[in-house]
């Protein structure tokens, strides 16, 4: 089972340039670690829409066959790893339909909260879904509304969801992207020459050698046609955002820039250095789990004064074990990513620094390979704190009671993973090492404080209330 969160999903959108489609693949490969499921492109001319989809990796669905048919100077991009609904061909985004209006594609990254709600009463007056994907809630709503113009149907759609939203839609006169009022999701604008760019995360703008311009703030709608570029802010945004401070823990590429053009690289180098402070510990050496606890574990060795090692090597042609769909495979996932250094381990007290622990079934197996390779003692240390509850903003996490930080304390956690010791990066002390104010983030994983209240029904559709209890 994985011991990792998934990735949520990546979108990019480009307008005005004649290989929008081959930017938008480039921006997708660029962005491949935000989803690993599936992808696909929509491009239009102005008349027609173009859309090429498949499961699997960007570079092995699309080749210049398909790319040269995805004709247009507009275009949208998704990677999908599934947070809602079914892993299908029916669930690949962008979504298109052909609606009164015309044409329209859809990329979201996030989850609606009170996807299941709408979808039910939307059936009820006749919408016929193709998906099982709480995105396709967002298209329904569209052409339902009675707005006069497509931003004005966009908007009246957008104020009835509830959750985590980071959008790129496209007509065939149109761009628009859109983020929700807590900007749970990173969103950037960027530029190309002429042409307006938005994607998730920077590192897409880098690969084309498109300049970031600003991200895309919460709450805003962002509007691109042939007249230029419009910003909207129709929704009232809360006084405190939440921004998902996992972002920083893990998910965002290391040479990315989000939430506001703040690095992650060097946020999570001083996760590690806040964790040293914090959880110091006599070692010899300290060494990451690659490759996302490389960071941390380089922060660690500078705050504690320990030489920094590469103890364990990763095979990086096997894909993320956590979205293996073989159980066989599984079986021997951590084994088949990685693989210790016994020159660098024998005899030596280490320190490990990973990211997390959710279920805590590939600590367990990497303190015990690390144990065969010759290490003397091994004190693992996380740059973040306890996992104890899922997400439903844009994360596919494991259920509460999967989680072996929501049932287990500390020492229970260290004695099945087998440590010699085990600590966790405080709370305060990973807020205090992001960027800004510290209510800035929403940390709900770690503290099972959401910051938007439940509805009851929303409760029940996320599998929350118990008809015999009190909702949360």
């Amino acid at each position: 089972m994985p011991d990792k969160f998934h990735d949520e999903c990546a979108v990019f959108g480009i307008y005005g340039h004649k290989e929008a489609a081959n930017l938008t693949y480039l921006g997708l490969y660029a962005l491949q670690h935000r989803g690993q499921e599936s992808s696909g492109i929509v491009s239009t001319d102005g008349h027609n829409f173009n859309v090429e989809k498949g499961m699997g990796l960007v570079a092995d669905i699309f080749t210049k066959k398909e790319i040269r048919r995805l004709k247009g100077t507009k275009a949208i991009g998704h990677n999908r790893y599934s947070t809602a609904g079914e892993s299908n061909h029916r669930n690949i985004q962008p979504l298109t339909v052909n609606y009164a209006f015309g044409h329209l594609a859809l990329a979201h990254n996030g989850n609606l909260t009170n996807a299941s709600v709408l979808r039910s009463e939307l059936e009820a007056y006749g919408s016929i879904f193709q998906s099982d994907s709480d995105s396709e809630v967002i298209v329904h709503l569209i052409a339902h509304s009675k707005g006069e113009s497509f931003l004005n149907r966009l908007i009246e759609a957008l104020s009835l969801v509830r959750g985590a939203y980071s959008l790129a839609l496209l007509t065939e006169h149109e761009m628009v992207a859109a983020r929700d009022p807590y900007g749970f999701r990173p969103l950037c604008l960027g530029r190309y020459k002429d042409a307006w760019i938005v994607a998730s995360e920077t590192c897409a703008f880098d690969l084309i050698g498109a300049e970031f311009v600003r991200e895309v703030e919460p709450g805003e709608v962002i509007v691109v046609n042939d007249q230029g570029l419009t910003s909207h802010h129709p929704f009232i945004v809360p006084e405190t955002p939440a921004k998902c401070v996992f972002e920083y823990v893990y998910f965002a590429r290391p040479d990315s820039k989000i939430f506001g053009n703040y690095a992650v690289y060097p946020v999570r180098k001083a996760l590690g250095r806040q964790l040293a402070k914090e959880a110091m510990v006599p070692a010899d050496i300290v060494i990451p789990v690659p490759d996302s606890g490389v960071p941390a574990a380089l922060g660690f060795s500078e705050g504690a004064g320990i030489p920094f090692e590469i103890g364990l090597t990763r095979n990086h042609y096997i894909g993320r074990t956590f979205i293996e769909p073989e159980q066989s495979i599984r079986h021997f996932g951590v084994k088949l990513k990685l693989n210790a250094v016994p020159d660098v381990l024998e005899g030596k007290r280490v320190v490990v620094v990973d990211d997390s622990i959710v279920r805590g079934t590939t600590s367990r197996k990497i303190v015990k390979m690390l144990r065969n390779a010759g290490a003397k003692e091994i004190h693992m240390r996380i740059s973040s704190p306890p996992t104890i509850a899922p997400c439903f903003y844009g994360i596919d996490t494991p259920t509460q009671k999967e989680l072996i930080g929501s049932s287990h304390n500390i020492e229970e956690i260290r004695k099945y993973i087998t440590a010699d010791s085990l600590a966790y990066l405080s709370l305060e002390g990973m807020l205090n090492a992001a960027p800004g104010r510290n209510d800035h983030y929403c940390h709900a994983c770690f503290t099972d404080q959401y910051p938007i209240p439940f509805t009851k029904a929303e409760e029940i559709q996320l599998g929350l209330f118990d008809v015999n209890t009190s909702p949360r």
